[in-house]
């Protein structure tokens, strides 16, 4: 065919490229909202982990003096902790000692430099408000981002909402957020940044298959990765490094990949009898940078529920919005509906009655490589008498199933997971703003090449 007859593609206009500018800017934001609060909450929950296997340690009183010898001043601290605990009454399961619904804040707090107080003047980049129901047995999530812009509590004005922190410690960041979502804030966790490499170092590395070549400098921010493929026993350092790294074709999918193999090398480590020897070295590390308002034996609650924790039937969601500029500052402006909606089901666990399946329209987006998984999932889906709009992307974030209104429930979810077990796995996400939608779906599964 000629050149002349061939269809001219239209040039976007100006107003198109600034949209798809804005809709890459709020994907980027979710997912690295997303995989930062994956990250910390992962990070929370394996130091739980390592907390109730010394809780179970330091009440083994045989075991501790054969390894610290009887009249050891180690020894009687550990036994003194570990009669405190075992006259102390426990419930049969670690759901119980919530009593009722908790809201647990965890902060990832930054540095100010060498020589300063980590708890005074730092930010809270990563922010994540836990919602424990032991009515349910369940857990869900809201991450909320760190460039919200809300009204800081104690009379400190408009500003981002991870400066709260900086202004006034934990209690003006606990009032912030309280202020903000409309809710109580039960406890708190506070997670220095250094937490991860140190625990790492006193572990004696964390073994890890490293997949490619990774290289990358940030002289200002003084992170500099340089690992090569194969087997390593990672340092500290290097460890963040790893858990940081996402200059690559994969970007945040890869990152949220390496989340999951350095919990699992991270794990193995803490249940190795060398890490006995070293419970007097993670609690002090435990002391330096985990701040909490909860009990030891709360914690050690926590840590029981850990066990028992399936991604899967985890509700998370980032609180809605979009970004703005203006003024030279870059702000995540919330949609005060859309939150509210959030806040209704996902801390007061507000579930919308199940719809039928030809009342609800699904989507599909996916990879190239994952055209015949997507295939198969609309004929299921069909089948189930729902409609169905599939779309291709060349990138994507890690596999989701992705809740756009409350129309569909967690119950419509996990009834599907039954009737589907392909997607039983899938993180489960509430997204009212759509970033992900096709054709104005009330719900999305994306399938990445994970």
């Amino acid at each position: 065919m000629n050149n002349q007859y061939r269809r001219q593609r239209r040039p976007r206009t100006r107003d198109e490229r600034e949209y798809d500018e804005f809709l890459h800017h709020i994907r980027e934001e979710r997912e690295e909202t997303s995989n930062f609060a994956k990250t910390l909450l992962t990070f929370v929950l394996g130091v739980c982990c390592m907390l109730i296997f010394g809780f179970w340690f330091v009440q083994n009183d045989a075991l501790v003096i054969s390894i610290f010898g009887e009249d050891s001043i180690v020894t009687k601290q550990i036994l003194a902790i570990g009669n405190a605990i075992k006259t102390h009454t426990r419930s049969s399961n670690g759901w119980s000692i919530f009593g009722r619904q908790q809201n647990i804040l965890l902060l990832g707090v930054d540095s100010n430099g060498e020589g300063t107080d980590m708890w005074k003047g730092t930010r809270s980049d990563t922010i994540i408000v836990l919602n424990i129901d032991p009515a349910s047995h369940s857990v869900n999530a809201i991450s909320i981002p760190r460039d919200s812009k809300v009204y800081i509590a104690g009379n400190h004005g408009v500003d981002k909402v991870n400066a709260a922190h900086a202004y006034g410690g934990i209690e003006t960041a606990k009032k912030t957020i309280e202020d903000t979502l409309g809710i109580k804030i039960n406890r708190y966790i506070c997670v220095h940044d250094d937490a991860v490499k140190e625990v790492v170092d006193a572990l004696g590395g964390v073994p890890i298959y490293v997949e490619k070549k990774m290289n990358y400098d940030d002289f200002s921010g003084k992170l500099h990765i340089h690992l090569t493929p194969g087997h390593h026993v990672l340092t500290g350092q290097e460890a963040v490094g790893y858990l940081r790294f996402r200059h690559d074709g994969l970007g945040d999918i890869g990152r949220t990949q390496r989340q999951q193999w350095f919990l699992r090398g991270f794990l193995s480590r803490l249940q190795s009898p060398q890490t006995i020897a070293k419970i007097p070295e993670l609690v002090n590390i435990a002391k330096t940078y985990v701040k909490t308002d909860m009990s030891v034996y709360e914690l050690s609650q926590l840590a029981a529920l850990a066990k028992g924790f399936d991604e899967g039937n985890i509700q998370i969601a980032m609180l809605p919005g979009a970004p703005n500029s203006k003024g030279g500052i870059s702000y995540w402006i919330l949609d005060p509906d859309k939150v509210q909606d959030v806040v209704n089901r996902l801390i007061y666990r507000e579930d919308a009655l199940p719809e039928k399946g030809g009342q609800l329209v699904g989507g599909i987006i996916y990879t190239q490589s994952q055209l015949s998984q997507a295939t198969a999932l609309k004929t299921q889906l069909n089948n189930l008498g729902y409609t169905v709009n599939m779309m291709q992307l060349n990138t994507l974030p890690h596999t989701q199933f992705i809740a756009h209104n409350s129309k569909v429930s967690n119950y419509f979810y996990q009834n599907l997971k039954e009737k589907i077990p392909a997607i039983s796995k899938t993180q489960y996400v509430y997204d009212p703003m759509k970033y992900y939608c096709v054709g104005n779906s009330d719900f999305t599964i994306v399938l990445s090449n994970k």
